[in-house]
């Protein structure tokens, strides 16, 4: 760990006291960082940013999808910039890129013609004023967050009112056949299973998360990247490239030789491809959520709509004609 990454870590600021009381830990944020931090100082660090690098355009690019200029954006968990090297100064003012990795954040690029600055901060503890923010984003980070309710609470007291929320995050689908490999060849091998792919949230919880974090106008949409590698030891290597290797406390600290010549034959046997390749599914949730505002549209009252749902059918004459159609007369007539 780095001199600076070591200054930033002090255990008192990660205990189970900055957690709500329902909230479970389930990972090793100091292991992340520590994973994070090798991963940032690999001699070819570019080469492992294939799939944060489309996924990140991808999450900038609905930015631009909201016609408004944003006064200050945090990239929550930046990265490498993955997502903040593509958000462009016609959108944002202000950018501030936060992450946990200080050698991460200092290769942080971003476009010219905004106000950028850096912060080395964890994104399960962020820390900003209240009513201060008008759009936080996050790529490919929160799947590592321990308590996401608390988090998505401290999101929305950071925005200000009509602010924005926006991320991109792993899904449960996320290396599925890697899992299930693994899990075979413990198994076969050793008798029993161990948890070698950290747990992700499914598409269903988000929504729900959001909901009673008190966001509103809630957009949840599913994307699949299925990328071939020539065989499981590559994928594995370019995760723990990625920083993306296993930081749950249950983990394994070892994968043994036999577990994993094991485990790379189950995945071909079941999974692989003709040309001897294997698939690698990795599954993304993009969600937006808004902070309330009175200025914001709201569904209207239940039993004030003038067209019923069995007179769809006649939905081009309603709309062509001018004047208002009783449809309760015509139905009476026939």
């Amino acid at each position: 760990m780095s001199s600076e990454a070591e200054r930033f870590w002090n255990p008192t600021n990660f205990t189970r006291n900055n957690f709500s009381s329902s909230s479970v830990v389930i990972f090793d944020r100091k292991a992340k960082l520590l994973q994070r931090e090798r991963a940032a100082n690999l001699q070819e660090v570019h080469l492992y940013d294939y799939i944060k690098e489309e996924i990140g355009f991808r999450l900038a690019d609905r930015i631009k999808d909201i016609k408004r200029k944003f006064n200050r954006v945090v990239d929550l968990g930046c990265g490498r910039g993955h997502a903040s090297k593509n958000i462009s100064p016609d959108s944002v003012k202000e950018l501030i890129c936060s992450e946990m990795s200080p050698t991460w954040l200092e290769q942080v690029t971003c476009n010219e013609g905004m106000k950028v600055s850096k912060e080395v901060l964890d994104e399960e503890c962020p820390k900003f004023e209240e009513n201060s923010i008008d759009l936080i984003m996050s790529n490919l980070s929160l799947h590592w967050v321990n308590d996401l309710p608390g988090l998505f609470e401290k999101v929305r007291t950071s925005l200000v009112k009509d602010g924005v929320f926006m991320a991109s995050v792993f899904g449960g689908e996320t290396l599925y056949e890697l899992r299930s490999s693994l899990q075979l060849a413990d198994l076969e091998r050793r008798g029993g299973l161990a948890p070698h792919i950290s747990p992700f949230i499914d598409v269903r919880d988000i929504g729900g998360l959001l909901n009673r974090a008190g966001f509103t106008m809630l957009t949840v949409d599913t994307d699949e990247m299925v990328i071939g590698y020539p065989s499981m030891f590559e994928l594995m290597w370019d995760l723990k490239g990625m920083g993306e290797n296993n930081a749950a406390f249950n983990r394994p600290l070892h994968l043994g030789r036999d577990v994993s010549i094991a485990a790379d034959a189950i995945y071909k046997r079941l999974y692989g491809r003709e040309d001897g390749s294997i698939p690698a599914t990795f599954q993304i949730f993009y969600f937006i959520g808004w902070k309330p505002d009175a200025s914001q549209p709201k569904p209207l009252k239940r039993g004030t709509g003038q067209i019923s749902l069995k007179d769809l059918h006649r939905l081009d004459e309603i709309v062509k004609d001018k004047k208002e159609i009783s449809l309760e007369d015509e139905n009476t007539k026939k």
